[in-house]
């Protein structure tokens, strides 16, 4: 049996050569052919074209092309962006709105000037049934009012018309009677004020303060 000699020139390694193109299995040779519009020109460690690994060869990298961002893909960042942030300023509108309309109390008959007596306290509930209040008459034609909840730990105030001040007894703290301040103790915070308004004879609670100096 007869052995010719293998041409090594016959052999091609290569199955992106265009001399395997055509082949069962193989690839056309163009499809390993870098697009016209691709240049190794900036590679991106900035290294000239002989000092890049070979493997660049077959992934060409244009770098001010990559880098590069048309003027249509520009206008369309913008336009959805500025829609964003209208989206979240009608957003933010809304909210306040409703946040508005939730802070508005319904207006709550307490009681009567002729069933009140001057230095008289009366308790109620505002505005919920689960928020105690005290309505005190320091004067003929002078009415506060505050949340019952001392502003250190929520423990029941105690009014002292004749000292001039809500006492917390449970550890000894105290507001001034006219305007719900703190003056001793660890309270920190003014007790919230109910807002008051006289119809006739008649007091009504309108709506609630609440203070932090």
């Amino acid at each position: 049996m007869s052995t010719r000699p293998v041409d090594a020139g016959a052999i091609d390694a290569r199955l992106d050569s265009a001399r395997r193109e055509g082949l069962a299995g193989t690839t056309p040779a163009n499809v390993y052919t870098p697009p016209a519009t691709e240049h190794i020109s900036v590679a991106p460690d900035f290294q000239p074209p002989d000092a890049q690994p070979a493997w660049r060869q077959d992934f060409p990298i244009d770098w001010p092309v990559d880098q590069h961002v048309e003027r249509r893909d520009f206008l369309k960042f913008l336009v959805l962006t500025s829609a964003a942030m209208t989206a979240g300023q009608i957003w933010i509108a809304v909210q306040a709105w409703l946040h508005r309309r939730a802070d508005v109390l319904p207006a709550r008959r307490i009681t009567s000037l002729d069933d009140l007596d001057v230095g008289g306290v009366l308790a109620f509930t505002y505005p919920t049934e689960h928020d105690p209040c005290l309505l005190i008459r320091v004067g003929e034609s002078d009415l506060v009012a505050y949340s019952q909840k001392c502003t250190h730990l929520s423990c029941a105030v105690v009014p002292r018309p004749e000292e001039g001040i809500l006492h917390c007894p449970c550890h000894n703290g105290a507001f001034a009677l006219d305007d719900g301040r703190p003056i001793a103790g660890p309270p920190s915070r003014p007790l919230p004020a109910v807002e008051l308004e006289v119809r006739g004879r008649d007091v009504y609670a309108v709506g609630v303060t609440v203070r932090t100096v």
